[in-house]
């Protein structure tokens, strides 16, 4: 048995941290919350006083590499740099070599995920046939899997037909599209955003319109269809406008996420062809990681989600034009996103906690855990007075693609527990 005293409780439902001690028994499952609570005889106690309980977080848009890109990352190391980061779930996406295009890679990866991962871990499957745009997946063999989430992530399903049929196919199922918004034509190198620092630079910049575009296209086919569609990777004030509108006409099921990166970083951090700032989508301006921001706070997204996406050192030593787009954000997510706006009253804890732990649950059709009597223990404990240094030693990913490696941010994740296990422990 396991008693944790002293915590401040948060909440999606509340911005007050209210005082709680939770007692998990022998099964995993919460005895007793609320304050005061003592312990019984042969209980192990954890003094939290100071720290911050709350569900373990989920990531709905991770890429884990296998098969086919282990020298990137793999489940065993993937799911164990989650846990570093306090996330007890994740969606993997389906670009490996070869595709979860089929049934049986993806009961491969389900299998390799349930001998070497601490925590759940889900699969999305493509749309299409090795994400090529052209013929579907074998989305009904991958359904009775679970898998729920179809989408082509990284590239687009370029032919708006091809989608179509896919929508009107699998919204029957209960599957909804996540899509990945680029116009290819206009993208064009994808290494940054088009503007004052590509032409600085001298790079050919990608337009925010080549994501636009396709927003809007997408929330038009599954408007046409009926289909749940969500937009991924938001990264443009105006992007994030259409969506804000499309929602306002309550008339077509959309949601939408923001990654980290883009509420924090802009295109003036790439510096001098600073790879770690290299990503797709791109950074945009300073005007749009504020409107990112604020609409996370109005409730435009839905979800936050890292896009967590490892690469090798050497991948990432490359020019700038060379070396491939993402960063790691799994191990980064939440202090990150407490060092430089919950500790500076941007936000508080109750939106981290409804947009990172319970609603990309609910978008996956996925139970809320819940600290209170009767349920699993699946919970994280924050440390606000703590730090986190982001050094190799320290970091679980396979990658260190991170533009935070090396620093030094407030806040630190102290314990994470999942049932009977307690995943980690600095506490």
């Amino acid at each position: 048995m396991l008693l944790i005293t002293n915590a401040r409780l948060a909440s999606e439902y509340s911005t007050d941290l209210t005082p709680v001690s939770v007692l998990i028994g022998d099964d995993g499952v919460i005895q007793q919350a609320g304050p005061g609570l003592a312990a019984p005889d042969g209980a192990e106690t954890i003094d939290a006083a100071g720290r911050i309980l709350m569900p373990g977080m989920f990531d709905a848009h991770v890429h884990f590499r296998e098969p086919g890109f282990e020298a990137k990352e793999t489940i065993a190391t993937g799911s164990e740099a989650a846990i570093n980061g306090g996330i007890t779930g994740i969606v993997m996406m389906p670009n490996t070599r070869p595709a979860l295009d089929n049934p049986a890679v993806v009961a491969s990866v389900l299998n390799s995920a349930a001998k070497n991962s601490r925590i759940p871990v889900y699969t999305s499957g493509c749309v299409t046939k090795n994400r090529e745009g052209k013929e579907l997946a074998a989305i009904d063999g991958m359904r009775s899997l679970g898998v729920r989430m179809l989408t082509d992530d990284g590239d687009t399903t370029a032919d708006p037909a091809v989608l179509f049929r896919a929508m009107q196919y699998a919204t029957e199922f209960g599957m909804f599209f996540a899509s990945h918004c680029e116009v290819p034509e206009l993208a064009g190198p994808r290494a940054l955003n088009e503007g004052v620092t590509s032409y600085r630079l001298g790079i050919k910049g990608s337009p925010a319109c080549a994501e636009e575009i396709i927003i809007d296209r997408d929330i038009r086919l599954a408007h046409a269809t009926g289909a749940h569609i969500h937009i991924q990777h938001v990264s443009s004030a105006l992007g994030m406008e259409t969506i804000r509108w499309w929602k306002s006409r309550g008339d077509v099921r959309v949601t939408c996420e923001v990654a980290p990166h883009h509420l924090l970083f802009s295109e003036e951090d790439i510096g001098d062809y600073d790879t770690h700032y290299k990503m797709n989508p791109p950074l945009r301006t300073k005007a749009d990681t504020e409107a990112l921001l604020q609409g996370l706070i109005d409730g435009v997204f839905d979800i936050i989600a890292t896009d967590h996406a490892p690469h090798t050192p050497f991948e990432k030593s490359q020019d700038f034009t060379s070396a491939p787009n993402g960063i790691t954000g799994l191990e980064t997510a939440v202090v990150s996103l407490y060092h430089h706006y919950i500790a500076t009253g941007k936000f508080g804890w109750d939106l981290l906690v409804k947009r990172y732990a319970a609603e990309p649950r609910r978008l996956m059709g996925i139970s809320v855990p819940e600290i209170a009597p009767g349920h699993k223990a699946d919970l994280m404990l924050f440390n606000p007075e703590g730090s986190t240094t982001f050094t190799a030693e320290f970091m679980k990913s396979k990658s260190r693609n991170t533009p935070f490696l090396d620093q030094t941010l407030s806040g630190s994740v102290d314990l994470v527990v999942l049932g009977t296990d307690v995943l980690k422990r600095t506490i």
